[in-house]
Order: structure tokens, then sequence, then C-alpha cells
């Protein structure tokens, strides 16, 4: 849970920078990677955390994320997604310092049935990103897709420092 809305906004640039990243790595062909024939493919839940912005935020009553609704087709391009979520992303911060106080986080709001606080609606916005992001690079792996180290490097990043990767 956040209780100053400035230690939101550093974890913020840091995760939403490294969402980006794997956003940035998928390919058009890997959109459609899936890892059971009814599972979401790697498009849709790239998609769904660009949408997650603007709905989730709106639902504890932030408004003005610039993002998709989750409803809308999947665009056919990993580019259109990570766009989206890009311009998603940098409108995140502006619209939660001028809408929350740092007292508004100890606020509770309904969200899904229950009542979280505005600060912990924070914490799982990060945390529902970070869990969709770990499914994309299973995807991407499966797609044959280098994946970027989000909190360290990834296994083809050690080669590049001159370190053979960990086994």
């Amino acid at each position: 849970m956040y209780r100053k809305i400035e230690d939101f906004e550093a974890d913020w640039t840091q995760e939403s920078a490294t969402t980006l990243k794997i956003l940035r790595a998928l390919t058009d062909a890997s959109l459609e990677q899936r890892v059971t024939p009814d599972g979401r493919s790697a498009g849709r839940l790239a998609w769904h955390v660009a949408a997650t912005l603007p709905e989730m935020l709106g639902h504890a009553g932030i408004k003005g994320v610039d993002g998709p609704a989750d409803e809308h087709a999947v665009p056919s391009t990993a580019a259109e997604i990570a766009d989206a979520y890009e311009r998603a992303a940098a409108s995140v911060g502006g619209a939660v310092r001028s809408q929350w106080s740092d007292e508004d986080l100890r606020e509770d709001v309904p969200m899904y049935g229950e009542m979280w606080s505005r600060g912990t609606v924070l914490s799982i916005l990060i945390r529902h990103e970070a869990h969709h992001r770990a499914q994309l690079t299973v995807l991407m792996r499966q797609a044959g897709l280098a994946v970027p180290g989000c909190y360290g490097p990834a296994k083809e990043e050690w080669a590049s420092m001159g370190i053979p990767a960990p086994q």
C-alpha cells in the first residue's frame, strides 16, 4: 500500500518502463502465441495490461488516463499495443498527482466487490502489471523471442556483459 504519491510515482516510473521494454520486444507474429489453445494470447495479455490502466484507476475515481478500453479489439501489431500502453502509462502519474493527495491514499473505495484503500489500488495496479508481464515473458520464450531483463539480466543479456548465464 502506498502512503505517499511520490513513492508511487517513483515505483511507477520504473515499473512502467520495464513493462514497455517487454511490450516493445513483442513481434507481430508473437501476438498469437498461447500456452494452450483456449488461453489468452500474448497480444490479448499485452492489450489487457494497457487497458487496465484507465479501467482500474477509473474505477477508483481517477479520470483522464489516456488508454484503451479492454473490450476494444486487440490491435494487429505489437507496435500499436506498445504505443497505446506508453500513452496510458505516461498519463498515470500526472492523473494520480492532480486528483489525489497523500491523505486521500488512506481512503477506501469500492473495488471489484471489496473495499480497498486508494494506496492499495496503486499497489495492486503495479502488482497486476508485474503478474501479466511474467506471463508475457513465458509466451515470448515459447515464441522464440529474446526476453529483456526486468529485475536484472535475462539469459541473453548475460553474454553481452561477458558473463556466462547462470544454469
